[in-house]
């Protein structure tokens, strides 16, 4: 089975990604959900979703360039699984040159910024920091990227910064001025007018976007999430999503087909 697939630099991708989230007990509602997450998700169960996903076709995953996901991967990857890794920029660990330095040396086949360090960085106005990890990462001769929750961000880059693709936060939910990090039990918005000022941003941008975040963490109702995404990718996006498939098993076969479905009766395709 294959996926559609587009390209970020010279790295062609599956058009739909698995994001990585939930594997480490990002649920964005609250803390107890982060737990349940965390104790679902052993190190076997993710590696379960790896290989189901590749039965799928989908060839790529979003995770965090933490000590956990890179141990995970190199067990999967060592019992002979394919899944490219993009690695994404982990606040908790210290500065945006230390995670991706954690996703050069571990495998990665491209790296971002993680939005909460872009969030923070353009609070402080210090969104000019982000060229030389940019440069660093692609001298490692993989494509780079920053995520962000503000069209703010890749407004300027736009005009001021040099990478290969953006990952666009379909919502704004939390204030990143104080830290660029997730604080536990903070209350978190989604609102929609940010998904229409994100979505109607996209179009005028000119690097390919991975769109994500498209279903509110699970407040919105997939078919319609999915048909509004599809709606709103131009030829060349991708789409990133995170399951937790605790309550049912066939999330990720379901949310691809929903995906698929929603690209070939109203999407642009790649």
């Amino acid at each position: 089975m294959a996926v559609q697939a587009v390209k970020l630099g010279d790295l062609e991708v599956s058009r739909f990604i698995l994001g990585g989230n939930p594997f480490s007990g990002f649920s964005h509602w609250n803390g107890k959900l982060d737990d349940e997450m965390r104790h679902y998700y052993t190190c076997e169960h993710i590696k379960a979703v790896y290989r189901e996903a590749e039965r799928l076709g989908i060839t790529t995953h979003v995770g965090r360039a933490d000590h956990h996901v890179i141990r995970v991967l190199m067990e999967h990857w060592d019992e002979g699984g394919q899944m490219q890794w993009i690695a994404q920029t982990c606040p908790e660990l210290g500065t945006p040159e230390r995670g991706a330095l954690n996703g050069i040396h571990s495998g990665a086949k491209a790296c971002f910024i993680h939005g909460g360090q872009t969030d923070h960085l353009r609070h402080h106005k210090r969104l000019h920091e982000l060229q030389p990890v940019l440069n660093m990462i692609r001298d490692a001769g993989l494509p780079a990227g920053l995520a962000g929750h503000k069209t703010e961000i890749f407004d300027y880059a736009e005009e001021h910064l040099d990478c290969d693709f953006y990952m666009c936060c379909y919502y704004d939910p939390v204030f990143r001025g104080n830290t660029a990090e997730h604080e536990r039990d903070s209350e978190e918005h989604f609102d929609d007018a940010d998904r229409e000022r994100m979505t109607a941003a996209i179009q005028n941008y000119s690097r390919p976007v991975i769109h994500y975040k498209v279903l509110a963490s699970g407040r919105n109702d997939p078919k319609d999430a999915f048909a509004y995404a599809a709606s709103k990718m131009r030829p060349g996006d991708a789409v990133c999503v995170g399951i937790y498939p605790k309550e049912q098993p066939d999330q990720l076969a379901e949310s691809l087909r929903l995906f698929e479905e929603a690209v070939a009766a109203g999407g642009r395709d790649a």
